[in-house]
């Protein structure tokens, strides 16, 4: 079976952003790794960077990965208001649909609040609070 894995990049924030997944969708990390876990003489990281997020990975539901990492310095900053890209989550009732959106939009910006949507599904959408982008809906024709 194939399966899509959001990865996400942030600006020194991805387990702070990932604490709070968390919180709405339960489970526990299946990995943290920091730049400086992969430090050696071949790839040295800076002293400002290395408790930084290499790599933090979620499990949701029985199948999915929510992933992320902080991005170096050097790379340059991550656009958190980049509007190109949406997280779509399907929720199994309209009551995890309610949870995981009052949940993840805590603090956000509600663009669109649940209720019957357009393609014969019960959504909504919002970006939350680290500026990411989600669409959370329940196919009320399934």
């Amino acid at each position: 079976m194939t399966t899509i894995n959001p990865w996400i990049n942030f600006n020194g924030n991805a387990l702070e952003a990932f604490t709070f997944y968390k919180s709405v969708f339960g489970g526990e990390f299946k990995k943290v790794m920091r730049f400086k876990d992969l430090a050696s003489p071949e790839f040295s990281v800076a002293k400002n960077e290395e408790n930084k997020i290499m790599l933090i990975t979620l499990p949701i539901g029985k199948t999915n990965m929510l992933m992320a990492n902080d991005v170096p310095e050097f790379m340059g900053r991550v656009n958190e208001n980049e509007n190109r890209s949406k997280i779509s989550i399907s929720a199994e009732s309209k009551a995890e649909a309610d949870k995981l959106f009052n949940g993840l939009s805590a603090g956000g910006n509600v663009e669109m609040p649940m209720g019957d949507g357009p393609f014969g599904s019960y959504m909504g959408m919002f970006r939350d609070k680290y500026g990411i982008e989600w669409i959370i809906e329940f196919p009320l024709n399934a």
